[in-house]
Protein backbone atom coordinates (compact mmCIF):
# COMPACT_ATOMS: atom_id res chain seq x y z
CA UNK A 1 0.00 0.00 0.00
CA UNK A 2 1.63 3.32 -1.15
CA UNK A 3 2.59 5.32 2.17
CA UNK A 4 2.17 9.10 2.42
CA UNK A 5 4.72 10.64 1.26
CA UNK A 6 3.86 14.62 1.85
CA UNK A 7 1.85 15.87 4.86
CA UNK A 8 0.59 19.51 5.47
CA UNK A 9 -0.87 19.97 9.09
CA UNK A 10 -2.84 23.14 10.16
CA UNK A 11 -0.40 24.88 7.43
CA UNK A 12 -0.32 28.53 7.23
CA UNK A 13 2.17 30.63 5.78
CA UNK A 14 2.52 34.70 6.51
CA UNK A 15 4.39 36.83 4.46
CA UNK A 16 6.00 39.78 6.12
CA UNK A 17 3.52 42.61 6.67
CA UNK A 18 1.02 39.99 8.38
CA UNK A 19 -0.31 38.67 4.39
CA UNK A 20 -1.42 35.70 4.91
CA UNK A 21 -1.02 33.66 2.02
CA UNK A 22 -1.99 30.17 3.27
CA UNK A 23 -4.77 29.43 6.19
CA UNK A 24 -5.19 26.23 7.93
CA UNK A 25 -4.09 24.15 5.13
CA UNK A 26 -4.38 20.35 5.30
CA UNK A 27 -3.34 18.11 2.69
CA UNK A 28 -2.11 14.38 2.22
CA UNK A 29 -0.21 13.22 -0.98
CA UNK A 30 0.89 9.54 -1.36
CA UNK A 31 3.50 7.89 -3.21
CA UNK A 32 3.08 7.84 -6.70
CA UNK A 33 0.39 10.43 -6.88
CA UNK A 34 -0.08 12.47 -9.90
CA UNK A 35 -1.64 15.45 -8.26
CA UNK A 36 -2.89 19.01 -10.07
CA UNK A 37 -2.73 21.82 -8.06
CA UNK A 38 -5.31 25.19 -9.44
CA UNK A 39 -6.74 28.31 -7.85
CA UNK A 40 -6.61 32.12 -9.42
CA UNK A 41 -3.24 33.93 -9.06
CA UNK A 42 -2.74 34.93 -5.40
CA UNK A 43 -5.02 31.72 -3.80
CA UNK A 44 -1.37 30.29 -2.57
CA UNK A 45 -0.69 27.53 -4.97
CA UNK A 46 3.12 28.35 -5.39
CA UNK A 47 3.23 29.35 -2.08
CA UNK A 48 1.63 25.86 -0.80
CA UNK A 49 4.27 23.27 -3.10
CA UNK A 50 7.25 25.95 -2.06
CA UNK A 51 6.75 24.38 1.12
CA UNK A 52 7.72 20.66 -0.42
CA UNK A 53 11.58 21.30 -1.11
CA UNK A 54 11.69 24.11 1.82
CA UNK A 55 12.20 27.44 -0.42
CA UNK A 56 9.60 28.17 2.33
CA UNK A 57 9.28 27.33 5.82
CA UNK A 58 5.57 27.35 7.79
CA UNK A 59 4.39 30.40 9.63
CA UNK A 60 2.40 27.65 11.53
CA UNK A 61 2.02 24.05 11.67
CA UNK A 62 4.06 21.05 9.87
CA UNK A 63 5.06 20.02 6.85
CA UNK A 64 6.47 16.37 6.44
CA UNK A 65 8.07 15.61 3.05
CA UNK A 66 9.17 11.10 3.36
CA UNK A 67 9.46 11.72 6.79
CA UNK A 68 11.70 14.72 7.17
CA UNK A 69 10.00 17.68 8.61
CA UNK A 70 10.66 20.81 6.64
CA UNK A 71 10.55 22.87 9.00
CA UNK A 72 14.05 21.62 10.88
CA UNK A 73 15.63 20.32 7.24
CA UNK A 74 17.79 22.68 4.88
CA UNK A 75 16.33 23.07 1.22
CA UNK A 76 19.60 21.54 -0.01
CA UNK A 77 19.10 18.38 1.68
CA UNK A 78 15.39 18.38 0.85
CA UNK A 79 16.04 18.56 -2.29
CA UNK A 80 17.64 15.36 -2.91
CA UNK A 81 13.60 14.22 -2.52
CA UNK A 82 12.03 16.64 -4.28
CA UNK A 83 12.94 18.36 -7.58
CA UNK A 84 11.38 21.65 -8.12
CA UNK A 85 11.08 23.19 -11.85
CA UNK A 86 10.30 26.82 -11.31
CA UNK A 87 7.66 28.72 -14.05
CA UNK A 88 10.25 31.09 -15.10
CA UNK A 89 13.42 29.04 -16.19
CA UNK A 90 15.62 32.24 -15.71
CA UNK A 91 15.04 31.34 -12.11
CA UNK A 92 16.53 28.44 -12.09
CA UNK A 93 19.80 28.40 -14.89
CA UNK A 94 23.11 29.74 -14.18
CA UNK A 95 25.64 27.18 -15.64
CA UNK A 96 27.55 27.98 -19.49
CA UNK A 97 26.20 24.94 -21.24
CA UNK A 98 23.40 22.66 -21.57
CA UNK A 99 25.22 20.03 -20.64
CA UNK A 100 26.60 21.63 -17.27
CA UNK A 101 23.62 22.33 -16.32
CA UNK A 102 22.07 19.36 -16.36
CA UNK A 103 25.03 17.88 -14.82
CA UNK A 104 24.92 20.13 -11.56
CA UNK A 105 22.46 18.32 -10.00
CA UNK A 106 23.59 14.44 -9.85
CA UNK A 107 27.00 15.77 -9.30
CA UNK A 108 26.27 17.71 -6.56
CA UNK A 109 24.59 14.72 -4.95
CA UNK A 110 27.44 13.05 -4.40
CA UNK A 111 27.08 10.32 -7.19
CA UNK A 112 29.93 8.64 -8.79
CA UNK A 113 30.95 10.18 -12.46
CA UNK A 114 29.75 7.65 -14.48
CA UNK A 115 26.56 7.23 -12.95
CA UNK A 116 26.59 11.54 -13.44
CA UNK A 117 27.41 10.75 -17.42
CA UNK A 118 24.57 8.17 -17.37
CA UNK A 119 21.73 10.47 -15.93
CA UNK A 120 23.13 13.09 -17.97
CA UNK A 121 22.45 11.20 -21.03
CA UNK A 122 19.32 10.09 -20.57
CA UNK A 123 18.37 13.35 -19.54
CA UNK A 124 19.30 14.47 -22.61
CA UNK A 125 18.57 11.58 -24.87
CA UNK A 126 14.16 12.46 -23.36
CA UNK A 127 14.28 15.98 -23.44
CA UNK A 128 16.01 15.64 -27.25
CA UNK A 129 18.67 18.11 -26.55
CA UNK A 130 21.02 16.67 -28.30
CA UNK A 131 21.71 19.07 -31.27
CA UNK A 132 22.19 22.15 -27.90
CA UNK A 133 23.79 20.01 -25.40
CA UNK A 134 26.82 22.67 -26.12
CA UNK A 135 24.87 25.93 -25.77
CA UNK A 136 24.45 28.60 -23.76
CA UNK A 137 21.33 28.20 -22.13
CA UNK A 138 20.48 31.97 -22.44
CA UNK A 139 21.22 31.67 -26.09
CA UNK A 140 18.19 29.58 -26.63
CA UNK A 141 14.31 30.11 -26.60
CA UNK A 142 12.12 30.75 -23.40
CA UNK A 143 10.70 27.22 -24.31
CA UNK A 144 13.93 25.30 -24.61
CA UNK A 145 15.12 26.98 -21.76
CA UNK A 146 12.06 25.53 -20.15
CA UNK A 147 13.04 22.11 -21.22
CA UNK A 148 16.56 22.32 -20.14
CA UNK A 149 15.27 22.82 -16.29
CA UNK A 150 13.07 20.07 -16.45
CA UNK A 151 16.18 18.17 -18.11
CA UNK A 152 18.13 19.54 -14.73
CA UNK A 153 15.67 17.70 -12.37
CA UNK A 154 14.73 14.91 -14.38
CA UNK A 155 18.39 13.75 -14.31
CA UNK A 156 18.75 14.42 -10.57
CA UNK A 157 15.87 11.58 -10.21
CA UNK A 158 14.29 12.49 -7.29
CA UNK A 159 11.08 10.61 -5.59
CA UNK A 160 8.62 13.87 -5.83
CA UNK A 161 8.61 16.30 -8.76
CA UNK A 162 7.40 20.05 -8.94
CA UNK A 163 6.07 21.35 -12.01
CA UNK A 164 5.35 25.05 -12.14
CA UNK A 165 3.43 25.81 -15.10
CA UNK A 166 5.41 23.41 -17.21
CA UNK A 167 3.60 24.16 -20.33
CA UNK A 168 3.77 27.64 -20.44
CA UNK A 169 5.05 29.46 -23.01
CA UNK A 170 5.24 25.83 -24.42
CA UNK A 171 4.18 25.35 -28.36
CA UNK A 172 2.16 21.71 -29.17
CA UNK A 173 5.45 19.65 -29.31
CA UNK A 174 6.58 21.39 -26.09
CA UNK A 175 3.23 20.59 -24.35
CA UNK A 176 2.81 16.93 -25.98
CA UNK A 177 6.88 16.44 -24.31
CA UNK A 178 5.44 17.71 -20.78
CA UNK A 179 2.75 15.23 -21.01
CA UNK A 180 5.05 12.28 -21.82
CA UNK A 181 7.16 13.32 -18.90
CA UNK A 182 4.31 13.16 -16.79
CA UNK A 183 3.48 9.90 -17.93
CA UNK A 184 7.14 8.63 -17.50
CA UNK A 185 7.26 10.02 -14.08
CA UNK A 186 4.39 8.18 -13.63
CA UNK A 187 5.48 4.93 -14.48
CA UNK A 188 8.71 5.20 -12.75
CA UNK A 189 6.19 5.59 -9.56
CA UNK A 190 8.10 9.48 -8.71
CA UNK A 191 5.09 11.31 -7.12
CA UNK A 192 4.12 14.51 -9.24
CA UNK A 193 2.52 17.82 -8.32
CA UNK A 194 1.69 20.26 -11.31
CA UNK A 195 0.46 23.70 -10.63
CA UNK A 196 -0.95 25.28 -13.67
CA UNK A 197 -3.48 26.87 -15.29
CA UNK A 198 -3.81 24.49 -18.34
CA UNK A 199 -7.28 22.80 -17.49
CA UNK A 200 -5.95 20.27 -20.59
CA UNK A 201 -3.64 19.45 -18.22
CA UNK A 202 -4.81 18.78 -15.22
CA UNK A 203 -7.53 17.19 -16.71
CA UNK A 204 -5.68 14.51 -18.76
CA UNK A 205 -2.67 14.20 -16.82
CA UNK A 206 -3.63 13.81 -13.16
CA UNK A 207 -4.93 11.66 -10.60
CA UNK A 208 -6.27 14.49 -8.47
CA UNK A 209 -7.12 18.00 -8.23
CA UNK A 210 -6.51 20.28 -5.08
CA UNK A 211 -8.40 23.54 -5.16
CA UNK A 212 -7.32 26.99 -3.64
CA UNK A 213 -9.26 29.71 -3.25
CA UNK A 214 -8.10 32.71 -0.89
CA UNK A 215 -5.58 31.00 1.21
CA UNK A 216 -7.52 27.99 1.58
CA UNK A 217 -8.28 24.55 0.17
CA UNK A 218 -11.94 24.29 -0.96
CA UNK A 219 -11.60 21.11 -3.24
CA UNK A 220 -10.17 17.99 -3.10
CA UNK A 221 -10.82 14.98 -5.78
CA UNK A 222 -10.44 13.68 -9.24
CA UNK A 223 -10.57 15.98 -12.23
CA UNK A 224 -13.78 14.35 -12.89
CA UNK A 225 -15.57 15.09 -9.90
CA UNK A 226 -13.99 18.72 -9.45
CA UNK A 227 -14.72 19.86 -13.20
CA UNK A 228 -18.48 18.47 -12.50
CA UNK A 229 -19.07 20.81 -8.96
CA UNK A 230 -20.44 23.88 -10.44
CA UNK A 231 -20.40 25.67 -7.85
CA UNK A 232 -16.72 25.22 -7.25
CA UNK A 233 -15.72 26.19 -10.51
CA UNK A 234 -17.94 29.51 -10.39
CA UNK A 235 -16.32 30.37 -7.05
CA UNK A 236 -13.09 30.27 -7.55
CA UNK A 237 -13.96 31.30 -11.17
CA UNK A 238 -12.21 28.68 -13.00
CA UNK A 239 -13.33 27.18 -16.23
CA UNK A 240 -13.44 23.29 -16.93
CA UNK A 241 -11.70 22.07 -20.18
CA UNK A 242 -13.94 23.17 -23.23
CA UNK A 243 -14.53 19.06 -24.13
CA UNK A 244 -15.87 18.69 -20.38
CA UNK A 245 -18.01 21.85 -20.83
CA UNK A 246 -19.58 20.24 -24.07
CA UNK A 247 -20.28 16.84 -22.69
CA UNK A 248 -22.30 18.10 -19.93
CA UNK A 249 -23.89 20.39 -21.81
CA UNK A 250 -24.93 17.83 -23.98
CA UNK A 251 -24.83 14.90 -21.78
CA UNK A 252 -27.91 11.86 -22.53
CA UNK A 253 -27.79 7.90 -22.07
CA UNK A 254 -25.10 6.15 -23.81
CA UNK A 255 -22.41 9.56 -22.91
CA UNK A 256 -20.22 10.69 -20.63
CA UNK A 257 -21.44 13.20 -18.48
CA UNK A 258 -18.26 14.80 -17.61
CA UNK A 259 -15.43 13.67 -20.62
CA UNK A 260 -12.00 14.83 -19.65
CA UNK A 261 -10.43 13.78 -23.08
CA UNK A 262 -12.15 14.22 -26.73
CA UNK A 263 -11.60 10.34 -27.31
CA UNK A 264 -13.71 9.63 -24.63
CA UNK A 265 -16.71 12.06 -26.14
CA UNK A 266 -16.38 11.80 -29.40
CA UNK A 267 -16.20 7.58 -29.65
CA UNK A 268 -19.66 7.32 -27.94
CA UNK A 269 -20.95 10.08 -29.77
CA UNK A 270 -19.72 8.86 -33.29
CA UNK A 271 -21.73 5.75 -32.55
CA UNK A 272 -25.12 7.37 -31.64
CA UNK A 273 -24.99 9.37 -34.84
Amino acid sequence: MPENIIVCEDLWHIYPGEVTALRDANLTITEGEVVGVIGQNGSGKTTLVKHFNGLLKPSRGQVLVNGMDVGSHGTAELSRNVGYVFQNPNHQLFANSVTKEISFGPRNLGLEEREVEEQVEQAIDFFDLEDIRDSHPYRLSFPVRKLVTMAAIYAMQPKIFVLDEPTTGQDHIGVRLVHKLIQKLRETGATVIIVSHDMILQAEATDRLVVLWQAEIIGDGSPREIFSDDQLMERTNLHPPQITQLSRRIYRSGLPEAALRVEELAEPLAKTL
